[in-house]
């Protein structure tokens, strides 16, 4: 059975009908259908309500809450730690399908340390090994290692990579990619905790 639901609620209010309305809990507001929905018209000065359709329970609530885009979800942890001793970690969201490096930096992520001036990086060419980041979770989103990270990373653990040569999933893809910046610099250890961090108000 389908609940008729109201375009504008208040125009009918001189009228003393009373009609149900679609209230939706999980957003707390009145759901709205198309305006070929429900069709007014004026007869002899009064004016009737006409249902030309219903929408069946349920399918209202699916209609009215779009599917959030795809995106994959970033944690940046610095390599330098708070004051009170906690990492220092940034959260960011980007689509898929994009170079690592220029995820970072149009997030004003610090990426290059000390080699930040223009003329101390190759600027995202995998020439000069200095955009070097370490993977700690999502690496299954991240493109394989190429060539030239075989070549500079061949000394550092499998999970140091170069941002530059880095593509992160495709522009469908979800998930979670932490990332510690300026591995080479930090010098703390940080436990990884798989729990999601709570909302902000």
């Amino acid at each position: 059975m389908g609940t008729l639901q109201l375009l504008n609620p208040h125009c009918l209010a001189s009228h003393k009908v009373l009609l149900s309305h679609n209230f939706s809990t999980s957003t707390g507001k009145l759901i709205r259908p198309p305006k070929s929905i429900i069709s007014f018209s004026r007869r002899r000065g009064r004016r009737r309500i006409r249902a030309v359709a219903t929408i069946p329970e349920g399918e209202s609530e699916t209609a009215e809450e779009p599917e959030e885009p795809p995106a994959v979800n970033f944690a940046f942890v610095h390599s330098v730690l708070l004051p009170d001793g906690t990492p220092d970690v940034h959260f960011r969201t980007a689509c898929g399908g994009q170079n690592l490096r220029h995820i970072m930096l149009d997030a004003n992520m610090e990426l290059y340390g000390p080699y930040a001036r223009a003329l101390c990086n190759c600027s995202g060419g995998g020439t000069c090994g200095t955009c070097i980041v370490e993977v700690v979770e999502g690496k299954e989103l991240l493109t394989p290692r190429t060539d030239k990270e075989k070549e500079k990373l061949k000394r550092n653990p499998k999970n140091w990579r170069l941002a530059c040569q880095v593509t992160v999933g495709k522009p469908d893809s979800r998930g979670l990619v932490v990332i510690q910046q300026l591995p080479e610099w930090k010098g703390h250890q940080w436990e990884y905790n798989k729990e999601p961090p709570p909302e902000e108000p």
